[in-house]
């Protein structure tokens, strides 16, 4: 989605076209993966961080633009809503220290950003879904001034022929804070376009694989994924509900779903999607998107993939690409070309921004070792577990965060940190050992896992358990999430792990 969008109309041929386009991609693409047309495997990375900004009173401050003409960042960019931001920084290789390089680069760009912002009486937040919020801000005026966003905002509204409903209830029996024994809060709001996908910051990792590794990587992210987003929880809040700990998974999926309700009775996928089954290929997931969702933006280019192929050049196969970027599993293959060389990437969605750089990269050590080995073991998991206990723990883990039962082969049902601790952690020390991570930096990272854990302290049970605890001296909510709000910005600018945050 970040190539530069100008139709403003699409014609039935341009429909037919771009579907006779992206069939030939999608073969193209095939014909890649059988005859191993892509670059070697090496542990490249790449990291993703998206950023709201707020003025002094923790709202929204729609300041994107004014930041980023201060900025001389180039790895600063403007997302979806006017306060947002996204950081991208550089691939970079797994081996060695390069994780404190990751953490620094990641505090040096979020305090560039911070800095101007501050010059504009803003500051920079990196937080799951920014919990001051209001109504008002989810209108499409709210939407960053860019024709890429409003074309594919009116193309998702059209196609959904009706609001976005946004529809989220406390889960029963809620364990993932405290509670007053009253009545599940619950969201409705009917909203006339995307600009609550703006809400959803993430933190997404990148992963460069060949198309032979591809499969076993991707189910071990899919196996994984309930675990990542319950360890990593930090998004309880919404509208001034306190919801599921990470909301950002319920928000994210309704406020881009197309679907009317009658497509939605028939069992239509949602454009949000965890996935159906384990991955045979890189290939199937591609033509998965292909076959079971409608073009957002059929813009066709001239490029004859095979001809390229001919001619020894990878395709740049545009249209696959773009529809590839309009279906947002939570785990989603990635093709690309630099330097000249086809390159295959898997692209961890799952985790919420935030609070800390130190969190952050925690998070990321902790996936790249526990899917190495999980990928390297004689019996993994989708061998062992159906697909669909994979998505009930994805569920599980989004609604209850650390608290979360979830299941696992060979053990049953365990919470979430009884599973760290018992089983993950160590696969986890083996995975970044064989990537040949440096002992001092995956201890580092994975010890602020352990503790996490140890003290089931997360960013959404932090968020919580302060908005209670000054909502307990008497505040109401709104001032409650707001003095929350203040103190969270406090230990995010420190570098405090969020296990270590004190509640008053």
């Amino acid at each position: 989605m970040g190539q530069h969008l100008t139709a403003t109309l699409f014609t039935a041929s341009d429909q037919a076209r771009y579907r006779h386009r992206i069939h030939r991609c999608l073969e193209a693409f095939g014909t890649m993966v059988t005859e191993g047309r892509f670059a070697a495997a090496e542990p490249s990375t790449g990291v993703e961080i998206e950023l709201a900004l707020v003025d002094e009173d923790m709202r929204p401050a729609m300041l994107n633009h004014a930041v980023l003409d201060r900025s001389a960042s180039d790895v600063l960019t403007s997302e979806l809503g006017r306060w947002n931001l996204e950081i991208n920084l550089p691939p970079r290789l797994l081996p060695g220290a390069t994780a404190r390089d990751l953490e620094q680069d990641m505090l040096d760009a979020t305090w560039s950003a911070g800095d101007c912002a501050r010059d504009l009486g803003a500051r920079a937040v990196t937080i799951g879904i920014l919990p001051t919020l209001a109504a008002e801000h989810l209108a499409s005026d709210q939407l960053t001034e860019d024709p890429r966003y409003a074309l594919l905002n009116r193309q998702m509204l059209t196609a959904r022929g009706e609001p976005f409903r946004l529809d989220i209830t406390e889960p029963p029996a809620s364990r993932h804070g405290p509670t007053d024994g009253g009545p599940a809060e619950h969201l409705v709001l009917d909203v006339d376009s995307i600009a609550p996908e703006a809400a959803c910051t993430s933190l997404q990792l990148h992963l460069q694989l060949t198309p032979d590794l591809f499969p076993a990587y991707w189910n071990a992210a899919q196996a994984i994924a309930g675990l990542q987003v319950a360890l990593a929880a930090n998004s309880p809040f919404l509208l001034g509900r306190r919801l599921w700990a990470e909301t950002r998974i319920p928000l994210f999926t309704q406020a881009v779903d197309t679907r009317p309700v009658e497509l939605r009775n028939q069992g239509v996928r949602p454009r949000v999607w965890f996935g159906d089954r384990w991955a045979q290929s890189a290939y199937d997931l591609f033509e998965e998107n292909v076959r079971y969702f409608g073009a957002l933006l059929p813009l066709a280019e001239d490029e004859d993939p095979f001809a390229e192929l001919d001619a020894g050049r990878p395709p740049s196969l545009q249209e696959l690409r773009l529809h590839n970027g309009t279906v947002w599993r939570w785990n989603r293959p990635v093709y690309d070309v630099a330097d000249g060389v086809a390159h295959l990437r898997l692209e961890n969605r799952v985790l919420p921004a935030g609070p800390t750089a130190v969190d952050a990269v925690a998070n990321a050590m902790f996936f790249y070792g526990v899917i190495r080995a999980l990928a390297e073991s004689d019996r993994p998991p989708w061998q062992l577990m159906s697909f669909d206990a994979a998505e009930a723990n994805f569920t599980a883990g989004a609604r209850h965060g650390i608290e979360a039962a979830l299941y696992w082969p060979g053990i049953g049902t365990v919470r979430a940190d009884e599973l760290v601790l018992r089983r993950m952690l160590p696969l986890a020390q083996e995975g970044l050992a064989a990537w040949g991570v440096d002992s001092g930096a995956a201890d580092r990272y994975l010890s602020v896992i352990e503790q996490r854990c140890v003290r089931r302290s997360t960013g959404a049970t932090w968020q919580v358990r302060a908005v209670a605890a000054a909502e307990r001296r008497g505040l109401d909510r709104g001032n409650a999430v707001m003095e929350m709000m203040k103190r969270y910005l406090d230990g995010m600018e420190a570098n405090v792990p969020v296990h270590d945050w004190p509640l008053d």
